[in-house]
């Protein structure tokens, strides 16, 4: 126990000239450090893409990551059973959000996930004698369209389709399908107006 202590005070004394000069570059190291470690836990990922922070990564590992995308700090990405995550180009996801498929989930190109946004394609089994650890998922695919922006704290639901330009406000709980250019929020999700044409 005492060696680990030795080795872990060396190892902390032996990288802090690096922790600093990151810092006085305004984070660039930071950034570059952690897009290497994502693009040596996924199939590939393109140097257009700028990585805050390393995403908490669990499951089957089968996320594809489009080009020119921003992906804030504390994001968390699961695959699981035959579920994959697909994100399109010039995609933002914003901090702490939260993906996580059983199914499939797509993010169409252009669009931008707000903070702590969380996107489940499943849900767990449930009924009398039960446990919901041990119960199951049912799942169906999360498909997000070409230019959606999702608003802060949104839930997005298993099996909902989002079309193009449609716009979801913050906090919403969205448990249907919402058309394009459509504005919705609410707790469940309800149509506000109609948006631009996308």
């Amino acid at each position: 126990m005492k060696t680990m202590a030795v080795v872990k005070g060396f190892l902390a004394k032996a990288v802090r000239p690096l922790v600093m000069l990151g810092g006085t570059m305004d984070g660039r190291l930071g950034r570059f450090w952690a897009f290497v470690r994502l693009s040596a836990r996924v199939e590939s990922l393109d140097a257009s893409v700028v990585v805050q922070g390393m995403p908490e990564l669990h499951g089957t590992g089968r996320i594809r990551f489009g080009r020119n995308l921003y992906l804030y700090r504390e994001l968390y990405l699961e695959t699981r059973e035959a579920g994959s995550i697909d994100i399109g180009d010039d995609v933002v996801l914003s901090r702490g959000v939260h993906i996580v498929a059983y199914a499939g989930i797509e993010i169409g190109s252009g669009s931008m996930i707000g903070e702590y946004a969380s996107l489940r394609d499943a849900n767990h089994r449930f009924g009398p004698g039960l446990a919901p650890r041990d119960s199951g998922h049912d799942a169906r695919p999360i498909r997000i369209g070409r230019n959606v922006w999702i608003g802060r704290g949104a839930t997005i639901l298993p099996g909902v389709t989002v079309g193009d330009g449609a716009v979801i406000g913050a906090n919403a709980v969205v448990t249907r399908d919402v058309p394009a250019a459509r504005v919705v929020g609410g707790v469940p999700a309800r149509s506000l107006h109609q948006g631009a044409a996308a």
